[in-house]
């Protein structure tokens, strides 16, 4: 497989290096105890006041076959055509009240993706990826599942080991060996005042 290691820039910890958003995966499980490790990183994500919003629904297809059709049946039909190969989807979730108080929690969505984020890292250190969607049905996912009012669909997941990109149709075997890129720092850095745009080294 062409190494996907980020061309960083700056030097980076090896685990944010490797993470990366694969279609193809192989055809084998991810044991429970790797699977164990990338929630427990989920689990120590910071978030506003400790609230801990995440929800994450999670289908094994060797061991919830029926659920991990269903959350399948839930993604855009592009993205069916590759994540059918997926041995895990996900799905996040963020309680978008204060447990507390009931008051709207604006930083759910936030906090879900800190917690997803963590996740993707832990599963790079331990030679799995993770893909995050916006290509799904949310409401279709929340009639699926039961999902109850007050907790809101955010992100769909796959989770396995990578596999090769010639596994895939050609225009997305293309895209997945393309070279990674990201904008400089100095496009998305404001130093001192909203405009200055700059690198700080």
């Amino acid at each position: 497989m062409t190494d996907r290691t980020a061309p960083a820039a700056h030097a980076i910890a090896p685990m944010l290096a490797a993470r990366w958003s694969p279609r193809s995966y192989e055809d084998r499980a991810v044991p429970d105890a790797a699977l164990a490790q990338v929630l427990e990183a989920a689990r120590w994500a910071a978030s506003c006041i400790n609230e801990q919003p995440w929800n994450f629904l999670v289908a094994r297809k060797a061991k919830e076959p029926e659920a991990h059709a269903r959350l399948l049946a839930c993604l855009s039909v592009n993205n069916q055509g590759w994540a059918v190969r997926a041995p895990v989807l996900m799905l996040g979730v963020a309680r978008t009240a204060f447990a507390s108080n009931g008051n709207a929690n604006r930083h759910a969505g936030y906090d879900l993706g800190q917690a997803t984020a963590n996740l993707a890292a832990q599963a790079a250190a331990l030679g799995l990826q993770a893909h995050q969607m916006a290509g799904f049905d949310a409401a279709k996912a929340r009639e699926a599942f039961a999902i109850p009012e007050g907790f809101d669909p955010m992100t769909a997941i796959t989770l396995g080991y990578p596999g090769p990109a010639s596994a895939l149709p050609e225009a997305l075997a293309a895209r997945e060996a393309a070279p990674r890129a990201r904008k400089p720092i100095g496009e998305f850095t404001h130093l001192g005042a909203w405009g200055a745009l700059g690198s700080p080294a």
